[in-house]
């Protein structure tokens, strides 16, 4: 519980953080300055983790922004190489088929050239 250890409140977790952002939310000044003076907080403090939080939000929406683009252009690109890829499957079977059609040419008519 934010409050009972006996470290600064500087040091406190995160988690812990964003607990008393949380639970301050709904107060007003006077309830928040009671709940900080029982906590060893100032009101200062909790505003700046606060900040933190709603700076932490928006960075990870710009965050999951990116990382969709990034998904998006990567999609276009495996599309793109698997298209390449078919192309030049469908091209070595037909060499493929063309060599085996020549050597079966070659083994029933005999080389003609001679």
């Amino acid at each position: 519980m934010p409050g009972s250890i006996p470290t600064t409140s500087e040091d406190w977790s995160g988690e812990a953080k964003f607990a008393v952002v949380l639970e301050t939310a709904p107060l007003n000044a006077n309830e928040l300055g009671e709940y900080c003076r029982s906590k060893g907080l100032y009101p200062e403090q909790v505003a700046r983790w606060k900040q933190a939080c709603i700076a932490g939000a928006a960075h990870q929406s710009q965050a999951s922004q990116q990382i969709e683009n990034q998904l998006k252009t990567a999609r276009k690109q495996i599309r793109v190489l698997e298209k390449d890829l078919n192309r030049k499957d469908k091209a070595l079977a037909e060499s493929a088929a063309l060599l085996v059609l020549q050597k079966k040419y070659q083994a029933l008519w005999g080389d003609v050239e001679q």
